[in-house]
């Protein structure tokens, strides 16, 4: 396993910025989680006149920080890494890789760099799925992923999930920031509420400690923090059965 690994990212270097004047290369030998401690995205966030695409920066319950994106698919990634209780560590752009590939130099900037809770690291790109499709597109995602996984990192290209699922978790991410709800009646929802009652259920019994417009809320939080799950794969209502996490 460890020759395996060696052989694949033999003179690979990963290069991670720390400030505005502070570049540090790393060989993808010694390269880990540690390196990352303190970096900044490689790239500035970049907006001008006219772009298609649509970047801005999102604040995270997983970091506590504002993270970047470039695109609203990068966001919608984004809410998914923020919302996965897996996940504890999110960093975007994480470096810049340079490798030899079939004797021609490649350069490559990751989208995402997620941290697990295992201790693996999963290295996210971000991909519109018809220009995944794309041979050229596909072999510049390639040969990251192959340095990546020889590396014992995970590596995914993510093209997106499915509309429910995303609109749900879009309309939970408002209620992750823990100052907008009544903390009161988080921590009562944590005791009243049953495994298995429904969300409609569940608001009208927690509505006689609190306004009924900070109940739904104070429901919704936990279900963002993984204190209960449901079927996201149906659109969020009355009738949806909440379920205790273990």
């Amino acid at each position: 396993m460890v020759a395996t690994r060696r052989r694949g990212t033999a003179g690979a270097a990963a290069w991670i910025r720390y400030g505005e004047d502070e570049v540090r290369e790393v060989s993808f030998e010694r390269l880990g989680q540690r390196h990352f401690e303190g970096s900044v995205p490689w790239r500035a966030m970049r907006s001008r006149h006219g772009q298609t695409h649509l970047p801005g920066s999102y604040w995270s319950s997983t970091t506590g920080g504002q993270v970047i994106f470039e695109s609203q698919l990068e966001l919608a990634r984004l809410l998914l890494a923020d919302f996965d209780p897996d996940v504890v560590g999110i960093q975007a752009q994480p470096c810049w890789i340079r490798h030899r590939v079939k004797g021609r130099a490649r350069r490559h900037v990751p989208d995402f760099l997620l941290t697990l809770r295992s201790g693996l690291v999963r290295v996210v790109n971000v991909k519109p799925a018809d220009r995944a499709k794309d041979p050229k597109v596909r072999e510049a995602l390639a040969w990251p992923g192959e340095l990546f996984s020889a590396h014992g990192w995970l590596y995914e290209v993510w093209s997106g999930c499915e509309p429910v699922v995303l609109k749900n978790v879009r309309f939970l991410a408002g209620y992750r920031r823990p100052w907008v709800v009544d903390s009161e009646l988080v921590d009562r929802a944590r005791e009243l509420v049953g495994d298995g009652d429904e969300l409609a259920v569940a608001e009208h019994r927690l509505s006689a400690y609190g306004e009924r417009e900070d109940v739904r809320p104070a429901l919704l939080s936990l279900l963002w923090r993984g204190h209960w799950t449901t079927d996201l794969t149906r659109p969020l209502g009355g009738r949806s059965v909440l379920r205790r996490c273990a």
